[in-house]
């Protein structure tokens, strides 16, 4: 079921001057990307090594590489409340 299903990982690296980089799977497995496959071209800029990504597995064993990649948004942190005291 090699490319329909997405699975997620994390960016390793990405140079944008020479445009492709390296996917860590949650498996373990390091996966080449290429610019053009991020999904409508929004790949990542700047440094980019632990953002999380969705993905499809194109290919298998040397030849496999991550194609239709999303960069993931992490959810922002929750903010603590503040307590409103009662007798101040």
């Amino acid at each position: 079921m090699v490319g329909e299903m997405r699975v997620g990982g994390e960016m390793l690296w990405f140079n944008n001057v020479k445009d492709f980089g390296f996917i860590a799977t949650e498996a373990g497995e390091r996966l080449y990307v290429h610019g053009s496959g991020f999904r409508d071209g929004v790949g990542p800029e700047g440094r980019c090594a632990g953002r999380p990504v969705s993905f499809r597995v194109m290919g298998d064993g040397e030849t496999a590489r991550a194609e239709d990649v999303v960069l993931v948004e992490a959810p922002s942190p929750r903010r603590a409340r503040m307590r409103r005291s009662g007798g101040r």
